[in-house]
């Protein structure tokens, strides 16, 4: 018995991509692979040692991550009162030598696990985090350039470009469409009550 509906639209949502369904997968693997380390270490050193890393992790991801947040509110200070002087800015960070990737560190090592807090002090190595942040700024760069005109990628190649005088200047034209009557939209309310 067929009612002569017509059958629905296919649907226009792309698929997740491949990272965004692997990814809970490899949380979990993460997961088990962190447990089964911390029952090795239990097994071998005990308990107590394994108690004592985890509070050393935690200890240890705190205190970097006050310093890192440190130093970015003081550059923010130096940034706003430079500013406020008209003093010329200061140039951005390079790679790697912002307070993001030493925050991660720390919150890495706060994360109980013997491999995150390993990826943890990894991350706290000046070349390390160096090349990291390079990696990072030329991927994202590159997902940005390649991103469509209407999307947000887009939106962000469009905030950076700059004219010679060093001004941004962001803009979008917006069309009204004419009313029946001629008028673009009718008479408007005033602004004000």
């Amino acid at each position: 018995m067929t009612t002569g509906a017509p059958p629905p639209p296919p649907s226009t949502r792309s698929r997740p991509g491949t990272l965004r369904r692997l990814f809970p997968l490899a949380l979990a693997a993460w997961f088990v692979l962190e447990v089964w380390l911390l029952t090795l270490v239990a097994g071998a050193a005990g308990g107590f040692a394994v108690f004592l890393l985890l509070v050393a992790g935690v200890v240890l991801g705190s205190v970097v991550i006050k310093a890192a947040g440190r130093r970015a509110f003081k550059h923010l200070s130096e940034a706003v009162q430079q500013a406020q002087s008209g003093a010329a800015p200061l140039s951005a960070p390079r790679p790697g030598e912002g307070s993001g990737l030493v925050m991660l560190a720390g919150l890495l090592l706060i994360v109980p696990g013997l491999i995150s807090d390993a990826v943890g002090l990894l991350l706290l190595l000046p070349p390390i985090r160096k090349g990291v942040g390079r990696w990072t700024e030329r991927t994202l760069e590159r997902r940005m350039s390649a991103a469509a005109p209407g999307s947000l990628g887009g939106a962000f190649q469009q905030a950076r470009m700059r004219y010679p005088d060093g001004k941004v200047v962001p803009g979008e034209v917006v069309r009204e469409e004419e009313g029946p009557t001629g008028d673009p939209q009718g008479p408007r309310p005033p602004l004000t009550p």
